[in-house]
């Protein structure tokens, strides 16, 4: 069988994903528009979700488990009165409330008291996490439920405010990875004593990531890969280190990383060499090598 030839083209992509397509369809995009297999992307958005979808394109699909690490930023709308199937508008309504004397007091007290700061959050069941080896909207499309365990999420902003429709909301969430915004406004339904779900949901940011960076599928360039990691606290080193950084190798921190890290290895000439993280009490050892 032949061997697949290595790739040749690598960054990082900051995706403006469009509406209807899912992030699987944009990786297949940027794998047919660069000639490259080897693409991934950081954090999946739903294919109703629009925003900011970061997709590595060879050795940057080396650091994408980094870049998913990042905290996230979300616009949408929250509907309230009625809960749906998906917790957003493209599922069925399951129930419906009379939450026509809804205050905006009571909803902007819900989110400060409830919704903001470290919370135990429970993924929907139209979430990409996998059971048993089987992803949890898989079962769901069988009419299977599973039980789900609270996951720890940090929600670091929760802005919202009311429109003129008195029933839907603005809201602006920062919050740590994992976070899922439906079940956030999921949540608020009940906390406000009825139900909402989500809609319109775009991602504006991950980490230093934003949309007024991002391109269409077929309009974006690629970021090399120091800039792919820029969120991260970059060490240049000279070359003997460098070459031990090639070869794995675990080094002393106290003679070149500063603080808790993860860290990038950059060469003498500013290539990304690797990502490395701590060690024991006084290392660094790499969790990733990019170079070669």
């Amino acid at each position: 069988m032949a061997r697949r030839k290595p790739p040749t083209t690598h960054g990082l992509a900051v995706v403006d994903k469009p509406a209807g397509a899912t992030s699987h369809d944009v990786v297949g995009m940027l794998r047919r528009r660069f000639g490259e297999r080897q693409v991934g992307h950081a954090g999946t958005l739903d294919p109703d979700a629009t925003g900011v979808l970061l997709v590595g394109v060879g050795r940057a699909t080396r650091v994408l488990r980094f870049l998913t690490d990042l905290g996230k930023t979300y616009t949408g709308e929250i509907v309230f009165g009625t809960t749906t199937d998906t917790l957003d508008a493209a599922g069925v309504v399951t129930a419906t409330f009379d939450m026509s004397d809804l205050q905006p007091e009571t909803v902007k007290l819900a989110v400060r008291d409830h919704l903001t700061g470290p919370i135990m959050q429970v993924p929907p069941m139209v979430s990409a996490l996998k059971v048993d080896g089987k992803r949890l909207h898989e079962l769901a499309r069988e009419g299977v439920e599973v039980e789900r365990a609270p996951r720890p999420v940090t929600i670091h902003a929760f802005d919202i405010e009311a429109t003129d429709d008195p029933l839907v909301y603005r809201a602006e969430v920062r919050c740590s990875k994992g976070t899922y915004i439906r079940t956030l406004a999921d949540d608020l339904g009940r906390l406000c004593g009825g139900g909402a779900h989500l809609r319109a949901l775009r991602r504006t940011a991950v980490g230093s990531f934003t949309v007024a960076q991002a391109a269409a599928p077929d309009e974006v360039d690629l970021i090399d890969l120091p800039e792919a990691v820029r969120d991260y606290p970059a060490v240049q080193v000279s070359e003997p280190v460098a070459a031990m950084v090639r070869q794995g190798r675990v080094l002393p921190r106290a003679d070149t990383f500063e603080g808790n890290g993860p860290w990038a290895v950059l060469d003498p000439g500013g290539s990304l060499l690797a990502m490395y993280e701590a060690f024991r009490e006084t290392d660094a050892k790499p969790a990733v090598v990019v170079a070669g």
